[in-house]
């Protein structure tokens, strides 16, 4: 149970914490020894050396593959980089704001507060494990009696997670000292919920407005493209090829994985071996294989796995070993060791369902062909060349944006976002491993980010101009109505009579206004102004020119408010505090003198397993 405990409650931020300080005071001692080539970060003058920061970033990767199992791909790492980055950068800005405040946390504060909850950040994890529950709720005793008899050192992770939860818990009862959410917000809150409307809505649209009746000559154009450049920037763009060498399991794979799966059973089922031994040798599940094929306690209907998977595991009694069962990741042998209410603590062994045998061969084959003629190329017409000896169709990816990630139908292909801004037009990526297939790309041309010619956007450019000509007739159409109305005391009846595009909103609320006027806020608010019969001007919105006239009008319940007034202030004033934490943590790092120069001191790399 001991050794359980520390794999699922020990994350990357307790091994990060538990190092900073020391970290912090290192960066400064070889700051002065060293000289400053090696400081990634400076944060009022706080150094972040390569070393620490190397530390805390492979604390970060190895608990993001314990977690997700298998390879990361750059745009990962580049993720939990900027984690890391902001991680040491928030807690230099809090650690300084402690000491100004002069915020600390004493030992007996510690054992009060380990007394009454555990930590904060495990404390979901902690009161849904069943080893805490009585009766299926949570048991403080439980607890109380785990940690007096756990481990030295499980213990002083636990402290650890106080010492950081306290001083942050302090400072967030200073910030928000003073907030209150008054009746008035409650009150408007609760009105905007329940106070429901009905209108009837003219609307003129640009879009209804045909092509014929709003030219734009060249001269317009150009004169619209020059006053409105700004409005037409955009991201870096790659346009990229690629081939694909499929590497999709077929019968035979299946077949063999069946049948290494009925061989492990058999020999854990005659006690040739043991599950756990098994599991931690051969399972394809890297996480829970190491822990013997445990996957901890799991709710018979647990939405995290897979649909399958959990339909084998509800056939299974205490101590059974399943049958193999096969699911979206390949065979599974599950044995479940305990039961409490609706949850199960179980284990399992997966057999991944890959290829292999000759099949593996002639992919690898195959792989290393593409590999050689095509990988790692400034000659483009090379991957065309290879696509004739292989016999692969060349394929065209969507658009990328820099930042995004690529996608081939519902399959996320790594890599390729990072290397195509990278390299140059015509030059070809590295052979990129997918989880279908194996490729290699060609960054056929490449947009720098900012305003393109108007010769490239210009379809772009004239439509965007012709809709503010067809905004303006539409305005002018409006009024024309608003006038021939004007005498009229039903402007649905009038307006349909006429056959002018008028309907019948609601009843609706603030909260939930129809799709005809939902991205109209100057039009939702002047309907709830309305009494039944009263008109509106022209209103002019964003998607159109509105006329409107109040139908009915359904006021909040005042009394109903009152009943639940209390249990609303409550929730909402939580939501308060913590938007002014986070609007406190923002101002302090807008303030502060950082300096990033990671992309100094660290050279672009690829993933560890990567191709």
């Amino acid at each position: 149970m001991m050794r359980s405990m520390r794999v699922i409650y020990k994350p990357v931020f307790v091994v990060v914490a538990v190092s900073f300080i020391g970290w912090l005071a290192y960066g400064q001692v070889t700051d002065i020894l060293g000289g400053g080539r090696d400081v990634v970060l400076k944060v009022n003058g706080q150094i972040v050396r390569a070393t620490q920061f190397q530390a805390a970033l492979q604390n970060a990767i190895e608990e993001s593959r314990r977690r997700g199992g298998g390879r990361l791909s750059r745009e990962d790492e580049q993720q939990l980089q900027d984690q890391v980055t902001d991680q040491f950068i928030q807690r230099i800005l809090l650690e300084r704001e402690y000491h100004r405040l002069g915020i600390q946390v004493s030992d007996d504060e510690i054992r009060q507060i380990a007394r009454s909850t555990p930590p904060p950040q495990i404390l979901r994890q902690i009161m849904e494990d069943p080893t805490f529950q009585t009766n299926g709720q949570f048991d403080i005793t439980k607890w109380q009696r785990y940690l007096g008899s756990a481990s030295e050192e499980f213990r002083a992770q636990i402290e650890q997670l106080y010492r950081e939860y306290l001083p942050e818990r302090k400072l967030e009862e200073y910030l928000t000292a003073d907030v209150y959410v008054s009746d008035a917000k409650l009150w408007r809150i609760w009105r905007d919920q329940h106070e429901s409307v009905t209108v009837a809505v003219l609307a003129f649209r640009p879009e209804q407005i045909p092509d014929s009746l709003a030219g734009v000559t060249d001269a317009e154009l150009e004169r619209y493209y020059t006053t409105h450049r700004d409005e037409f920037k955009r991201p870096a763009t790659a346009w990229l090829s690629y081939l694909a060498q499929p590497k999709v399991p077929d019968a035979a794979d299946t077949a063999a994985a069946l049948t290494r799966a009925r061989r492990l059973r058999a020999e854990v089922a005659g006690g040739a071996a043991k599950f756990e031994d098994v599991a931690k040798k051969e399972s394809a599940d890297s996480v829970s294989g190491a822990r013997g094929g445990d996957l901890g306690w799991v709710k018979r209907n647990e939405g995290g796995f897979d649909p399958q998977f959990l339909a084998a595991l509800r056939r299974l009694t205490p101590g059974e070993l399943s049958q193999p069962a096969l699911s979206s990741f390949g065979y599974h042998l599950i044995r479940v060791d305990a039961a409490k209410g609706d949850s199960l603590h179980v284990r399992h062994i997966l057999i991944p369902i890959v290829p292999q045998g000759k099949h593996l061969d002639q992919i690898d084959a195959r792989t290393d062909s593409l590999d050689h003629l095509a990988a790692e190329q400034t000659d483009g017409a090379r991957l065309d060349s290879a696509a004739q000896r292989l016999h692969l169709p060349v394929a065209q990816a969507s658009r990328l944006i820099q930042g995004d990630r690529l996608t081939l139908g519902r399959y996320v292909i790594s890599d390729v976002s990072v290397w195509a801004f990278e390299a140059r037009p015509g030059e070809t990526s590295p052979l990129i491993e997918g989880e279908r297939a194996n490729y290699v790309f060609r960054l056929d041309s490449l947009y720098a980010a900012g305003t393109p010619p108007l010769a490239q956007i210009r379809d772009r450019v004239l439509g965007v101009a012709r809709y503010e000509k067809k905004k303006a007739i539409a305005r002018q159409r409006a009024a024309l109505a608003l006038a021939e109305l004007a005498s009229a005391p039903d402007l649905l009846q009038a307006g349909r009579a006429r056959g002018l595009p008028v309907e019948r909103l609601g009843p609706f609320t603030r909260l939930n206004p129809p799709s005809a006027i939902a991205r109209e806020p100057v039009v939702e608010g002047t309907a709830f102004g309305l009494q039944p019969g009263q008109r509106t001007g022209v209103l002019v919105g964003t998607t159109g020119c509105f006329i409107l006239q109040g139908v009915a009008h359904q006021a909040a319940d005042s009394a109903a408010w009152l009943k639940q007034r209390d249990q609303q202030r409550e929730a909402l004033l939580r939501s308060a505090q913590q938007a002014r934490v986070q609007q406190y943590l923002a101002a302090l790092r807008a303030q502060a003198r950082i300096v990033d120069r990671r992309k100094e001191v660290f050279r672009p790399t690829t993933s560890e397993g990567g191709a």
